[in-house]
């Protein structure tokens, strides 16, 4: 079992970092810029390295492990409790060190390069269906402003479709297609403003 636990609070430039015993007893306290922090690692015996489960902490996990050290992540509202004084960035470091010491500590498991890219992907195709289900939810307004109902779900936007492109419609042309004439919208725009 490795003795010293190091905490690291990761920020965007400046990485605040606590070494302390198991036994609590504090043996550096650093402040080290993101380029000095990998190579003040190298220099450091095997240890117990601990991150906050935050942005860029599966990286730095990864790259802790690559340099011998073993890697523990904890979820930040695990750490809260164990800030002792102001909270800042030292503090952080230091309350992650006694955090990682409580035997009854849950940790996360640091994700892989893969895991990392699927979730990554999965997030992405959220967002694409959520911003999908927004346009349809949007088309169909504009449809009930200019009179026309269709019923609410992704099975209608074929209709919603078929409809906003016939040129029969009484919608207008820029409705029909809103990559039209630009200059006409915004003159349009311009006069409705100067109405009194």
């Amino acid at each position: 079992m490795k003795n010293m636990m190091i905490g690291v609070d990761l920020a965007q430039a400046v990485f605040q970092v606590h070494a302390a015993l198991r036994t609590g007893e504090v043996q550096f306290r650093k402040k080290l810029t993101r380029k000095q922090f990998p190579a003040f690692m190298a220099q450091q015996e095997p240890s117990m390295v601990i991150f906050e489960a935050c942005g860029s902490a599966h990286f730095w996990a990864r790259e802790m492990e690559a340099l011998g050290h073993e890697v523990k992540l904890i979820a930040p509202q695990y750490v809260h409790p164990f800030v002792k004084r102001q909270k800042n960035d030292a503090a952080d470091a230091e309350a992650i060190v006694i955090a990682a010491r409580q035997p009854e500590m849950r940790f996360v498991e640091p994700k892989t390069v893969e895991q990392q890219s699927c979730a990554a992907v999965f997030r992405a195709r959220e967002r694409l269906v959520h911003q999908r289900t927004a346009d349809v939810n949007a088309l169909r307004a504009l449809l009930y402003e200019h009179g026309h109902v269709f019923p609410v779900g992704m099975s209608h936007l074929a209709r919603m479709t078929a409809f906003v492109q016939d040129e029969t419609s009484d919608l207008h042309a820029l409705i029909r297609d809103p990559r039209g004439d630009q200059r006409s919208c915004a003159q349009t725009r311009d006069e409705c403003l100067r109405t009194p």
